[in-house]
């Protein structure tokens, strides 16, 4: 009988280059507990992770400047020990001429796909097969404005795509809309294919395709709220049905929200809310695709920048940035609803929490 993998949790944050700033941790996944296990220091601002479990190989985003000294994104790589959780730089390579605040790794691990909020623009970066990463292949600058102060450029803030590896979604807070790429993940090239429009002032972030039904969901950062559309996977579009916010009726704080996340199971949708210090969760009618709130769960800790559903959907945990924590939630799966278990690991600035088994 096969040995069951264990699975290890990895951490980026905001971090100078001198201080810790990744970091490694085994996750047990009877309590979904974490045990640091290596930590990296030398990036600045590695927020975004990936991972490659087969591979053992982690990439993040981090900043650098170029040859007229000006900053910049980049993205490191790092080769991962399966036995210990231990992290070593392969590479570090320069990617937009802007510093970058998301990364995906399309499905067959050949291309990093990178956004820039501060340079309004989406880059594509080949993943080489010793695991180093290439030099930029493309970029696209995107356009467009809206009706915020923050909203008077373009602020690509994350791209996400969809299961078939066809196409991709970058959520362009600036612009207020939805940029659709056709990939083509062999070329390296992200070919521009459609704009769908959210509401003035929404700020779209960060988007979830469902896992099984043709849904789409993006949450608006500046709005807080979260958008739900069909997603025609042949044709590559979006047609909103439902708009619902992220906050309980009454709040009058300050808020903008962050992440996005379903249940495997299709069944709930999680969004952080910073301000309020929350995670908003709902059901999602299978045959619709509305959404309904099911109840606001307090992150115990200030400004709850992303979290993760661990891989058996048991467990979320959440990384609060200004808490400097990362807490545990069990999850129901009936109900969906989330208690917190009492474990908390103590990091500075976490930013994004990513899940693996290793080789």
């Amino acid at each position: 009988m096969e040995q069951q993998k264990p699975m290890f949790a990895f951490i980026g944050s905001y971090a100078e280059a001198n201080t810790p700033s990744i970091y490694s941790c085994a996750y047990d996944e009877k309590t979904g507990s974490l045990q640091l296990l290596h930590q990296v220091e030398g990036l600045k601002n590695p927020t975004f992770l990936e991972v490659h479990g087969e591979q053992a190989r982690l990439y993040a985003i981090t900043e650098s400047v170029n040859e007229e000294g000006h900053k910049c994104g980049a993205a490191a790589a790092f080769a991962i020990n399966p036995s210990t959780g231990e992290m070593s730089l392969i590479n570090k390579e320069i990617t937009l001429p802007a510093t970058t605040c998301h990364i995906a790794l399309d499905h067959t691990y050949a291309n990093a796909i990178v956004a820039s909020y501060h340079g309004g623009m989406v880059g594509v970066s080949p993943i080489l097969e010793d695991g180093r990463i290439g030099a930029t292949a493309d970029i696209k600058q995107h356009e467009g404005s809206s009706v915020l102060p923050v909203q008077s450029q373009p602020r690509a803030h994350s791209v996400f795509i969809d299961a078939y590896n066809r196409y991709a979604a970058a959520c362009d807070l600036g612009a207020d809309k939805l940029v659709i790429y056709k990939l083509d993940a062999e070329n390296h090239r992200l070919i521009p294919h459609g704009t769908t429009e959210v509401a003035p002032g929404s700020g779209p972030r960060h988007f979830a395709f469902h896992p099984s039904k043709p849904y789409g969901y993006v949450i608006n950062e500046l709005g807080s709220t979260v958008m739900a559309f069909h997603y025609a996977a042949e044709q590559g579009t979006l047609e909103h049905f439902q708009t619902i916010s992220t906050l309980p009726e009454g709040f009058e704080g300050e808020n903008g929200t962050a992440d996005i996340h379903i249940s495997n199971d299709g069944r709930f949708l999680y969004g952080s809310n910073r301000g309020h210090d929350s995670i908003v969760v709902y059901a999602i009618d299978e045959a619709t695709g509305k959404l309904q709130v099911v109840e606001y769960a307090s992150t115990l800790g200030g400004h709850p920048r992303n979290f993760g559903l661990s891989p058996d959907n048991r467990f979320v945990l959440v990384a609060n940035r200004d808490g400097n924590n990362i807490v545990t939630f069990a999850r129901d799966e009936a109900t969906g609803k989330l208690t917190a278990t009492g474990s908390e690991l103590s990091v500075s600035k976490p930013v994004c929490i990513k899940f693996s088994t290793l080789g």
